[in-house]
C-alpha cells in the first residue's frame, strides 16, 4: 500500500550517505537520484524512501509524531542496525528493547537531521 516515505534533509550528500550505508544490508540502494530528491530501496516497484530538500526550499522540519519505521528481520537485526545508525552519526531516541511483552521489540534514533526512525520485530 506504501509506494514511498520522504523525510526533508538539509545536506543529500550526507543523508544518500546514511541512508544507503544504513539499509544495504536489507539489500536497499539508491534507485533514483534527481538532485533535489532521491528515492532508496530494493526496486521501484516496492515501498522505498526517498531524501529529499524540501521543494519550498525552505529548512527541512522533523514533524512531532512522524517517524520511519524499517523491520530489518529479527531482534538480533535491530539491534545490529540500531548500532550501525549510531556509528553513522544517528543519535539515540531509544535503546533497543522489548517495548511490548512478547509483542514489539524496538529501537529509536535520530538521523542527522533530526528524523526519527524505528527498526522493529514483532514478538
Amino acid at each position: 500500500m506504501i509506494g514511498y516515505v520522504t523525510l526533508g534533509v538539509s545536506d543529500m550528500t550526507r543523508a544518500k550517505a546514511f541512508y544507503s550505508k544504513l539499509l544495504a544490508d536489507m539489500d536497499a540502494r539508491v534507485l533514483m537520484d534527481m538532485g533535489r530528491i532521491c528515492f532508496i530501496g530494493k526496486k521501484m516497484s516496492e515501498p522505498m524512501l526517498a531524501v529529499c530538500i524540501p521543494y519550498d526550499e525552505q529548512p527541512h522540519d522533523p514533524g512531532n509524531g512522524n517517524m520511519v519505521a524499517f523491520h530489518p528481520g529479527s531482534k538480533t537485526a535491530v539491534d545490529t542496525i540500531y548500532h550501525q545508525a549510531i556509528e553513522l552519526g544517528a543519535s539515540c531516541d531509544g535503546a533497543p528493547g522489548q517495548r511490548i511483552p512478547d509483542q514489539f521489540y524496538g529501537a529509536y534514533v535520530r538521523d542527522p537531521d533530526g528524523n526519527k526512525i524505528c527498526f522493529y520485530h514483532f514478538g
